[in-house]
Parts: C-alpha cells; sequence; structure tokens
C-alpha cells in the first residue's frame, strides 16, 4: 500500500486521509482564493521564487493579504517536500480567504488558509510528448481582463473545466478558449505557442491569459537559440496554418499539438523547432540555478 502523503494545513501535517478544511471556507464556498503548481526535478524546485512571487500578487489582486512571508512560504514549501522524502513532484499550494459565514463579505474572513501538497500528477497518456495532443476551440470564452481574468490564478477555474468538459466528451485531448473578440488566449491550463517561419508566437497576457512561468523560459531558450519569439494576438486560422505548435505549462510541462479541430498542424508529428526546445527544457529544469534546492 502507498504510503499516505502529509498535507500541510495552517502550520500542521495530516496524512491526506485525515486533511480537511471547514466546509464555512470561503475557498471551498466562492472558489475565493489563490494557488499555484510548482514542480520540482531531480532536488531542485523550479522556479520556486517565481511561483510564490506570482502567488503573492494574485493574492494582492483580490485584496487578500497572505498571513506568513515570502520567505516563510518558501521555507514551508521546502520543508514539505522533505517531510515526504520527495525529490521529484508537484507542488500544489493554496491559499484560501478562509473561514467566514455563509455570506460573501471577505471580512468575516479572519485569517486565510495555506495548504501545501506535494504529490505526483500526470496529465496525459504515455506517448503525448513523442506524438504530440489533439486539440479543438471550445465554446466557452475567455473571462475578459475586467472581470475574473485568468491574469489573476484563482481558484475559480470553472471557466477551464466547462471547456476541459467539452474536450473529454468530444474525445479530444485539450480545449483552446477565446476571448470575447475571437482571438486564441490559451488552453484550460496552459500557454499557447504556434511556429511559423521558423518564428514562434504566443498570445500576450493582456489577452486574459496567465503569464506562465514555464512559458517565460521557453521563450527564454529561445531566444538564446536565436529564434525570434514574439507575443501577439493568434486567430484560429494562424493556428490552423501554422507549421508546428505547442502547450506550455507547469503540470503539462512543454507538449507538442497535433491538431486543431480536426485540422492536421504541419505533417502532425512534432515539428524540429518544438523538439529542440523541448530537449532544451529538460536540461534547463534540472539546473541548480533555475530553481531552489530540497536538500542542501
Amino acid at each position: 500500500m502507498k504510503k499516505e502523503i502529509e498535507i500541510y494545513i495552517d502550520g500542521v501535517y495530516y496524512p491526506q486521509s485525515e486533511a480537511k478544511i471547514s466546509v464555512y471556507d470561503h475557498g471551498l464556498l466562492y472558489g475565493d482564493g489563490v494557488f499555484e503548481g510548482i514542480r520540482a526535478y531531480e532536488g531542485i524546485v523550479f522556479k520556486l521564487h517565481e511561483h510564490i512571487e506570482r502567488l503573492y500578487l494574485s493574492a494582492h489582486a483580490i485584496m487578500m493579504k497572505i498571513p506568513i512571508s515570502k520567505e516563510e512560504m518558501l521555507k514551508t514549501v521546502i520543508k514539505t517536500l522533505r517531510k515526504n522524502k520527495l525529490s521529484n513532484a508537484y507542488i500544489r499550494l493554496v491559499v484560501t480567504r478562509g473561514v467566514g459565514d455563509l455570506g460573501l463579505d471577505p471580512r468575516k474572513c479572519p485569517k486565510p488558509t495555506i495548504i501545501i501538497i506535494a504529490d505526483s500528477i500526470n496529465l496525459h497518456s504515455k506517448g503525448a510528448k513523442e506524438n504530440g495532443i489533439s486539440t479543438m476551440i471550445s465554446w466557452v470564452r475567455r473571462n475578459p481582463v475586467d472581470t475574473t481574468t485568468h491574469e489573476i490564478k484563482s481558484l475559480n477555474y470553472l471557466n477551464s473545466i466547462l471547456a476541459k468538459i467539452e474536450a473529454t466528451s468530444t474525445d479530444v485531448d485539450e480545449a483552446l478558449c477565446l476571448d470575447k473578440n475571437g482571438w486564441i488566449v490559451e488552453g484550460v491550463g496552459e500557454n499557447l505557442f504556434i511556429v511559423k517561419n521558423g518564428k514562434i508566437f504566443t498570445p500576450p497576457s493582456s489577452s486574459g491569459a496567465l503569464e506562465g512561468i514555464t512559458a517565460k523560459v521557453v521563450t527564454r531558450i529561445a531566444k538564446n537559440m536565436g529564434i525570434e519569439a514574439y507575443q501577439t494576438s493568434i486567430t484560429p486560422f494562424q493556428l490552423f496554418s501554422a507549421d508546428e505548435a505547442f502547450f506550455t505549462g507547469t503540470a503539462m510541462e512543454m507538449i507538442p499539438i497535433r491538431e486543431a479541430n480536426k485540422r492536421i498542424i504541419g505533417d502532425g508529428k512534432p515539428g524540429p523547432i518544438t523538439k529542440k526546445l523541448m530537449d532544451a527544457f529538460q536540461k534547463v529544469i534540472v539546473d541548480p540555478n533555475e530553481g531552489v534546492p530540497i536538500y542542501s
């Protein structure tokens, strides 16, 4: 039997079968909170400082003050990995508004709840990185930037869940979401890149997309290789007619896209630029200079 992982909740570690929050927690009642997904590779927590910085920026945007410092949060993530004896893991760091009452007023929540889970994650079947995945453009539009935009990594992911349901119900691996004007914003939990004429393009965060940490790393890798990289609005036609396409994200890492709405992308196989970037990315994620060591 697999040993239960130890989950951190507000300063205490609980076996996963005993880890609980109040039914009056506003994270449960209203999706009121923020989170980060983080990866550890070979004893290095990849881009941990950047993930924690983004967590606190998201919290600031929803006017929620996290009750511990960034440095203390970093140390607690590391402690959670050590406690579970993990060198390779997916870390889910969650901060909810905390326990309140059945009303909306966040003033009724005196203290946010902090949860840290360190476990594994597997989003797609074996062979996805080698063969690519299928996608479709969903009817679900991304929330615009003047609403609960995905620029804030909040607990309110119903927008993405609905798009994911549509994809799985039509036997497609992943969904793409448009903005209100018909531009492609991102996947349900990933940033989109297309390759055309040896250059890479990705939608800007001003469209409502999350400013992806993995996306930034991949863009940097591309530029270091002499590959021009641009943030620009992308139409469905531009995706259909791209030479290559791929997703980036912490949980997904890098995954090639072989088709969109039954249109084959390029020759239907991971393209040369995508494969070159994927190979380089695998080297970066285990570089001690790119993260924080768990055991030192």
